[in-house]
């Protein structure tokens, strides 16, 4: 009885760091160490850019992409499933 209830404790200390977005269930630590990567990658692709109009652009959206990239291998999603049944 005592570990269901140490479980379930520790259980609600996890899901308190926890947000909902797009209805999937994300660390809020992560979500910000993401935003971080992509901006950088962004950045750091517009910034080594040549200087003719669209290499810039380009370069930003590829860095973005990598910073996708790279935040999905690092971070694993957070996700609850519940299952009900249809009988009733």
């Amino acid at each position: 009885m005592m570990d269901e209830k140490a479980e379930k404790e520790r259980r609600d200390r996890k899901q308190a760091n926890n947000i909902e977005v797009w209805e999937d269930v994300v660390d809020i630590k992560d979500l910000l160490l993401s935003i971080f990567l992509c901006a950088a990658t962004a950045m750091g692709g517009y910034l080594i850019a040549p200087d003719d109009p669209p290499k810039p652009l380009l370069y930003g959206l590829v860095g973005v992409v990598i910073g996708f990239v790279i935040s999905s291998l690092i971070i694993k999603p957070k996700r609850t499933l519940r299952f009900e049944d249809e009988e009733k």
